[in-house]
């Protein structure tokens, strides 16, 4: 999918703000399949209905929410630990962090990447001159690049509809906010004056699932409507086994002979020669084994092309060590591709929080000196990390060594809590020297009296 890029040098005017608009527009219904896919409304179930008293079984595997909720939690569900060797500036991050409930909007953020293949991280100043950091879907909002190599944003656009179905809403700039609506005769109107900001930057950040921003599951939408077309085929050539009709040949049965032997499950024929008598049910022909290779066909396939592990199989329970690894390791390198595209929204938000002088009170250029450590949420063995963090002393700093245990969800907490319990020790230390020191004197003093 390609971007909204213009020319730095170029006024965003009236007409080209509409531009843009109709092309967003044109991206929506992306969105909503996208968003329905995830949520099993699949095209099987808006399908035209079979002949009356065929089977017409919608049968729904919901494979798009499976690999966007496994990738997610592997990639995401141990929150993102952000650090700073400032003390002062980490506790403003958590107190932040706190606020914004941030560890929820990061994963909602990184959901929504992982469906629509990007989404948006809007930043603003609450009544009380907070930073506040909220996230919204692409169908909402979108940036526009400039057309240079580093494609850096100039607009952010926040895009509402009213009742009437006119478009409103806010162009976001580097240094101001502007609002935008429609009139009753169609023509966008943007205001002449806009309100100052302090980010120094657009705030509204684009997060991507990859160069593309193609979704977790694009790429096997295909797999995913072929399986459920392929099962419910299967459900429907149950259902027609199930009601076979029995084929009586040779003798005419009256309507209560009839309903006899549906009600009564017996089978007896008083008239007629029986050696010409044929009682046999119609059935279709079985292709069960071919059904069953198709459909564990498409089920490898799916998983194969995602590149997301089938952590449901049996199989996959019983690895470990290096065999599990392998099993990882394909969407271990989509994650990491993941983990780099988010890291850069990171980077840009914290750079416009830092911009802001009642945030942090120190230099804006130290949101470079902060680390984001990304921790893969499968089960772990707390022996072999301590023995790496243990190995790692002398080598590496105690904030490295903390950082490998997946037991510490904040380095710079537990950095704090060393050193509170290490003055702690002292001072009890001193004391207790203190007291033997005062009670060594008075067993003199006593003697010598």
């Amino acid at each position: 999918m390609d971007i909204f890029v213009m020319d730095p040098d170029d006024d965003l005017t009236s007409e080209k703000l509409k531009e843009f608009l109709d092309l967003h527009a044109g991206r929506i219904p992306r969105y909503q399949k996208l968003m329905k896919m995830y949520k099993g409304d699949h095209p099987i179930l808006h399908e035209d209905k079979k002949e009356m008293g065929k089977p017409d079984n919608r049968l729904v595997v919901n494979f798009a929410k499976y690999i966007v909720d496994t990738l997610n939690g592997y990639f995401i569900g141990n929150p993102v630990k952000t650090v700073h060797e400032n003390k002062k500036v980490a506790d403003k991050m958590k107190e932040i962090a706190k606020r914004n409930s941030q560890n929820d909007n990061n994963a909602e953020l990184s959901k929504m990447c992982s469906i629509y293949g990007h989404a948006y991280e809007f930043l603003y100043q609450d009544e009380e001159a907070n930073t506040r950091v909220t996230y919204l879907k692409p169908e909402e909002a979108f940036v526009i690049y400039d057309n240079s190599v580093a494609q850096e944003p100039l607009y952010g656009v926040r895009v509402l509809v009213d009742k009437n179905g006119r478009k409103y809403g806010t162009i976001y700039s580097r240094n101001d906010e502007r609002d935008f609506s429609t009139n009753e005769n169609a023509e966008l109107i943007i205001e002449d004056v806009g309100k100052e900001h302090y980010y120094g930057d657009v705030p509204l950040i684009e997060y991507v699932e990859n160069d593309e921003r193609q979704s977790a599951f694009e790429n096997v939408e295909t797999l995913i409507n072929a399986y459920n077309k392929a099962l419910s085929e299967k459900a429907n050539d149950v259902d027609y086994f199930a009601d076979a009709y029995l084929s009586i040949l040779g003798v005419e049965l009256d309507e209560d002979t009839i309903k006899q032997i549906r009600d009564n499950r017996v089978i007896n024929l008083k008239s007629g020669d029986a050696s010409k008598i044929v009682l046999e049910f119609l059935d279709k022909p079985n292709a069960d084994e071919t059904q069953e290779n198709l459909i564990n066909r498409l089920e490898q396939l799916i998983f194969q092309i995602s590149m997301v592990a089938n952590i449901s199989d049996e199989n996959f329970g019983t690895s470990s060590g290096i065999a599990l690894k392998y099993k990882l390791q394909p969407m271990e390198n989509i994650t990491l591709m993941k983990e780099r595209k988010f890291n850069n929204g990171m980077i840009r938000r914290f750079k416009m929080m830092f911009n802001i002088p009642t945030n942090f009170g120190v230099d804006r250029e130290e949101y470079l000196n902060i680390d984001y450590i990304f921790t893969r949420n499968i089960p772990n063995n707390i022996v072999e990390e301590a023995e790496t963090a243990e190995k790692l002393a002398g080598i590496a700093s105690k904030r490295t060594q903390l950082s490998v245990l997946s037991v510490v969800d904040n380095v710079q907490d537990e950095l704090d809590q060393i050193e509170k319990e290490k003055e702690e020790s002292e001072i009890n230390s001193f004391n207790r020297d203190m007291r033997s020191s005062f009670s060594g004197n008075d067993v003199m003093e006593d003697g010598q009296e």
